[in-house]
């Protein structure tokens, strides 16, 4: 995006600045553009039928717009992390998000579901930067403590969106239609596209970049796999992931299909998950500070698997009231906030020079394992809170072991 005389030139930050010298508002910044991924991922999920009754496709058609969202993200993640190392984090991420609301547009304006999912993958692919950047920010500006505290501070407000959008979407839905969710998407990566532009500064210097062939890329990328602190840290990550967006993908067939709530209660019941899961995320900080990284994310990954075998154990009884089934699912989705940001921290502590690229390949992966968490729910469906509650058991026991193999550096 060009820019003025008169626009603000943002300051470039060298290196591990300590947070304590960054605004106050940086963190809901890049907080505000991470929420883009999972706003833009479930908001719509509540409206698969009508999109499909509109489109006069069979049930479960909509199913391949989700998928070329998570193909967008897949490959757009690594095309973003590269781009990032190259020119910097604010010219990438100012195109991604152009793209993106090209892609949105189309999404609002499809008159076929071929042409909705098309329109999905280019959103996916130029909103894959608000994914990958915000991260690789945080590894440009701090590393340890101080990384893991502004990572707390950004999911303070990105971390009620992959719980609230479906309650959104919902409501939109009920009242203008499925043609408003991408419309909402459109405003909102415009906002975002003017503050990135205005206010946050480059934090990734000239000096500092990296220029690749595509053998050197892929070369990179191997590079990276093969560092075990790294590949423990994306497994632990993705696991969490992968038992948030089956919470996700799962609730409604088990609040409104097997207990049969009201839209409005639905609403409610996310929105009290969601203020469990920010103030695990706030919490982190302070228990790092007098536990260590270490214990902290044994003790959530314990806890994640605990709550995970009472909901399992309440779900096969038979006999599972509502609280049996949502007091154990807060609990675990909430494990995940104090998991997420030292995962990603433990990820990326390697790999200051080439944050972009790790912050990709980690984003690359925690969405195509969580992506999957759909699928499966799919298929495993039986009209009870047992495929849910089996999928959260396998995620948190994955998560556990790879806790366990954590190299301890």
């Amino acid at each position: 995006m060009p820019r003025s005389s008169a626009s603000p030139t943002p300051p470039t930050l060298g290196p591990n600045t300590h947070t304590t010298a960054l605004p106050g508002w940086l963190p809901l910044l890049l907080g505000f553009l991470t929420a883009i991924g999972p706003l833009s991922t479930d908001m719509y999920l509540p409206a698969f039928p009508a999109i499909e009754a509109g489109f006069g496709v069979p049930k479960g058609s909509a199913e391949i717009t989700l998928a070329a969202w998570f193909l967008g993200l897949a490959v757009g993640q690594l095309v973003q992390g590269t781009l990032a190392d190259r020119f910097g984090r604010r010219r990438p991420l100012l195109a991604g998000l152009a793209v993106f609301i090209l892609g949105t547009t189309g999404c609002a304006l499809a008159t076929d579901i071929n042409t909705l999912a098309l329109c999905r993958f280019v959103a996916a692919f130029g909103g894959s930067a608000s994914t990958v950047l915000p991260r690789a920010v945080v590894r440009d500006m701090a590393d340890g403590y101080a990384a893991a505290r502004l990572m707390s501070r950004l999911m303070l407000v990105m971390g009620a969106a992959p719980i609230l959008a479906p309650s959104l979407g919902g409501l939109m839905l009920q009242f203008g239609g499925w043609r408003p969710i991408f419309w909402f998407g459109v405003c909102y990566a415009l906002i975002s596209s003017t503050l990135v532009w205005r206010l946050l500064p480059e934090t990734l210097p000239p000096e500092r970049r990296l220029r690749l062939g595509p053998t050197s890329l892929l070369l990179r990328y191997i590079q990276i796999l093969r560092d075990k602190v790294f590949l423990a840290n994306a497994a632990l990550g993705c696991a969490s992931m992968f038992l948030l967006f089956t919470y996700v993908g799962g609730s409604p067939g088990v609040f409104v299909g097997v207990f049969g709530l009201q839209p409005g209660t639905f609403a409610i019941l996310f929105g009290v998950n969601a203020a469990c899961f920010i103030l695990a995320s706030q919490l982190n900080p302070p228990l790092l500070l007098r536990f260590g990284p270490l214990r902290v994310v044994r003790w959530a990954a314990g806890t994640m698997l605990t709550a995970s075998l009472v909901l399992a154990a309440a779900a096969f009884s038979g006999h599972a009231s509502l609280p049996m089934v949502l007091v154990p699912v807060a609990i675990a989705s909430a494990s995940t906030a104090l998991i997420l940001p030292n995962s990603a921290v433990g990820a990326l502590g390697r790999h200051s020079a080439q944050a972009g690229s790790a912050s990709a390949l980690l984003g690359t992966l925690q969405f195509s394992v969580a992506g999957c968490s759909g699928i499966l729910l799919g298929w495993l469906t039986d009209g009870t809170a047992r495929p849910m509650a089996m999928l959260m058991v396998g995620a948190a026991l994955a998560a556990v072991v790879a806790e366990r193999f954590r190299p301890r550096v």
